[in-house]
């Protein structure tokens, strides 16, 4: 089986539990159909570059799979016809990183610094 990273973006009307719950189905899409998630990241409610569907923000959730393409290629046309979904990349790698990904490490770098700028007391 070949090994995929795949980045999709679920509009911003939606819950956090409701975000992570596509993470869920398109998993159990995968494992259907012979592929299973090795890691996911729900990397929470961004704001994006330029609006898509009237939308200036998105749940941005990361999947690594291990997965034969025709159940990526499926797993990829429900992610498109799904109304919740408003994006979604595919990228087929040779090795999946060990560790969090940069975004994961990004995020967790702010958070260990505090809080930006001065204090003014």
């Amino acid at each position: 089986m070949a090994l995929y990273e795949h980045v999709f973006i679920a509009r911003q009307d939606l819950s956090n539990t409701q975000a992570e719950g596509l993470v869920e189905h398109f998993g159990a899409v995968l494992a259907d159909n012979g592929g299973k998630i090795v890691d996911s990241e729900y990397w929470g409610l961004k704001t994006m570059a330029y609006k898509i569907n009237k939308n200036r923000k998105g749940h941005y959730a990361f999947l690594k799979t291990d997965a034969p393409a025709p159940a990526v290629q499926e797993m990829e046309r429900l992610m498109r016809l799904h109304d919740d979904v408003m994006r979604v990349m595919t990228i087929k790698v040779k090795a999946h990183e060990d560790g969090p990904s940069v975004v994961m490490q990004a995020k967790n770098s702010r958070d260990e610094r505090g809080p930006r700028g001065p204090r003014r007391d």
